[in-house]
């Protein structure tokens, strides 16, 4: 499953401790995340099944205006919007070089 700022959520550290209820990496994630988006995060907050799930997500995804953004104009990711690269995910791909990765390599598949 693919969020849609790019991101393969099989591969999220929220992810990842959701699936296995480990709160030790909870709380690792939540330390890494707190300093590279310069944003406090509690280790309680990292719950996620996946952006597009019915089940838990990770409380930044739950208000994120990537997702809303893309939701309404029908994408699957960022990638495939022609408007790529707009102040919404800019921001992101800066604070997450693995954001920025994934979206262009999904860009490239594309033929964008």
């Amino acid at each position: 499953m693919i969020a849609y700022c790019g991101v393969e959520c099989t591969e999220c550290p929220a992810y990842i401790a959701t699936k296995a209820n480990d709160d030790k990496l909870r709380e690792e994630a939540a330390k890494i995340w707190t300093e590279q988006y310069k944003h406090e995060i509690r280790p309680d907050q990292i719950n996620c099944t996946g952006c597009k799930s019915e089940g838990k997500r990770f409380f930044f995804c739950r208000i994120c205006g990537i997702k809303k953004c893309a939701a309404e104009k029908g994408h699957e990711t960022c990638a495939q919007c022609p408007d790529f690269g707009c102040e919404k995910i800019d921001g992101l791909m800066q604070m997450d070089p693995n954001v920025k990765k994934a979206l262009e390599g999904q860009r490239q598949q594309l033929g964008k």
